[in-house]
Formats: structure tokens, sequence, C-alpha cells
């Protein structure tokens, strides 16, 4: 009768990682997100040619790991690179910048190519990052092997930034969250989500989440993070927020939890920040006081995650949560905003 009082433990669907870097969380803190104590796990000037690596995706792959990786070049301008590591804390980032081709196999490069996302649905796996198409605008690309990288269509008009696809289909229609934004620093900046039945035509689009609250941290924008990670309560978004101090833009990480069937509604979601820039590699570098999620890898037996996140547009950090403590302080520090927990549609 006791087993059947107690609430359900929150599960990840997902894959195993045994693997999956992890560490304790320090002895008596209460935070529920704690970064790894070796941070930053990618420093300055990391192969030839390339000044910086940060806002970088990772994933699982063949027992190890691999990662397409925001190379800021000599030059300033940003290109993805290409990285493995056999424990998820050590890379080995290839020294040329991903070569892409259209689906005709000819050469298709972009201009340029930051803060990317990396997910595997099915058997292949899919980037998105943010191009040059008339201004910022999401990029697409599909690779089966990390060999050959086929650029498709690009999902959405510029300007548009933060592209983050689900990792599988919802109701047989592919998503992908997005922040409509303009050609400069965005002084508005909600999140929205748009469906697709084959990667090449989007619609539907509806509005998932505004920026505010009763805080200040996310006043000035926000930005979908990492990839959604599927659990039995819904959808676990990692996000960043922005606000605005006399000395420029502080970046935080915060986090919320959608609908599993209508990923435009917002279960939970916490009004305070999970990570915010505290340490010397994420409060000073290229761009101080930033802290950008983009990958949570997640462990379906142990519950663990592993988050990697840009620091101060300079280094690659990683921190620690499980499902059980961060989905429980989600709901315990929730706040819906504007209409937030609606479908959508307006």
């Amino acid at each position: 009768m006791k087993g059947k009082d107690k609430m359900a433990k929150i599960r990840i669907i997902g894959e195993s990682i045994p693997n999956l870097p992890w560490q304790e969380r320090p002895a008596g803190a209460s935070v529920p997100v704690w970064r790894h104590t070796g941070n930053p796990i990618i420093g300055r000037n990391p192969v030839p040619g390339v000044a910086r690596i940060f806002n970088s995706a990772v994933v699982p792959y063949r027992g190890g790991f691999i990662g397409v990786f925001r190379g800021e070049t000599v030059n300033g301008r940003p290109h993805l690179y290409l990285g493995c590591s056999d424990d998820g804390l050590n890379w080995n980032i290839g020294p040329d910048r991903i070569r892409f081709e259209d689906e005709k196999g000819k050469p298709y490069q972009p201009s340029y190519a930051y803060d990317p996302r990396l997910v595997k649905i099915g058997d292949s796996y899919y980037i998105v990052w943010c191009t040059d198409f008339q201004g910022a605008c999401l990029a697409l690309a599909k690779t089966d092997d990390f060999k050959t990288f086929i650029r498709l269509e690009n999902p959405l008009l510029p300007f548009n930034r933060n592209g983050v696809l689900f990792p599988k289909k919802i109701n047989g229609k592919y998503r992908i969250l997005s922040r409509p934004s303009d050609g400069g620093h965005t002084p508005f900046g909600d999140v929205f989500i748009s469906e697709s039945p084959d990667l090449t035509y989007w619609g539907n689009h509806r509005h998932v989440m505004s920026k505010g609250g009763a805080g200040w941290w996310q006043n000035l924008k926000i930005g979908a993070g990492a990839v959604p990670i599927e659990t039995s309560e819904g959808w676990l978004l990692f996000y960043h927020g922005v606000t605005q101090t006399c000395t420029g833009y502080v970046y935080s990480m915060g986090a919320v939890i959608l609908d599993l069937d209508e990923p435009s509604r917002v279960k939970y979601r916490c009004g305070e920040f999970l990570l915010t820039p505290e340490t010397w590699y994420e409060e000073r570098g290229f761009v101080p006081n930033v802290v950008f999620p983009c990958a949570a890898p997640a462990d379906a037996d142990t519950g663990r995650i592993a988050i990697y996140y840009g620091c101060a547009d300079t280094y690659v950090g990683v921190a620690y949560t499980d499902i059980e403590t961060v989905t429980g302080y989600i709901k315990s520090h929730s706040e819906i905003i504007d209409g937030d927990g609606d479908i959508g549609r307006i």
C-alpha cells in the first residue's frame, strides 16, 4: 500500500550512456546543477587557426562521444569543426572545418556558422546552426557517418536563432524550437515552435515561452539551448535567459518542462536560474558573463545528465544534474509566464 501512495519516479525515456561524464554533487551543496571541477574542458587556441571554441554540441557515438564545435577562427569568423572523445571530457578537435555539400553532392559551404545543436533522429544525425541568409538564419544538415554532411533547405526565414530539433517525431511531425529575432542584438525574444512532415516544409507555428517573469535574469530575451530530453513528466529543456546590466548582457541557464504531446504548452518553468556566471571562465573572456547551454546527453539507466555549455564565448564547460533533482527543483520553483501554459496558438 505504501508503494502505491508514493509518487512515481520521473524517468528519462532514452538510451543508456554508461560512460556519461559524471561527478557527484559537492558535499553539503543544495544547488540543482553543479559544475565539473575540471572546467573548462576546452581552453583557448585548441587547434591551429582557431582562437576559441564554445557554444558547441555533443552526442554519444559508438561507445564514445562526438561533437560539432563552434570554432572562432583567428580572423574572427566562426565555422563548425568536428571533434571526438572517449570520455566526453578530453577532446580531439579536427583541424579542418566541416565540409558541407548539397543533396546533389555539390559543395555547399556556409559563409559563417555558429552555435550548433546536434541531435540523433532515427539512424541519422542532424545539425542546426545559425548561418547567413540575408541575415542571421537557421541552417540544417544531415549525416549518417560524420564523414559526409548534406545540407538541407534552411528551415525558417531570417532573422532567426537558437534552432533546436526534438529527438523524435511528435504525432508524426518533426518539431523545431527557434527564436525569431532581428539583425542585431534582439531587444525582444520569445521561443516559438514549428512543425514539418519532412524537414523541408515548416508551419503550424506556435508560441512556447515568453521572456520576463518576476525575476530579472531572463527579462531581455530567452533562447532554446540543449536538445529536449524526453521524460515521463514531459520534455525537459535547458535554455538561456538574458538580462542587461550597466556593464552589458548576462546569460544564465534555466529549465522548463514541456508537454509531451503538445510541446508548445509549458507544464512547469523554473522562475530561478539554474546556473549563472560565477567562475572566472564564465565571467571573463571574449564576451564576459555568459553561460550558454547547447547539449545535455542523459543516461536513462541512472537519470544522470551532463550539460555542455559555452562560457564567456571563449571556453566549453560541463555541469551535472540528475532527473529527480532538476525536475523537482523546476516544479517546486515553477512560474508560468504570460500564457506559457496555453497551446500557443495566438
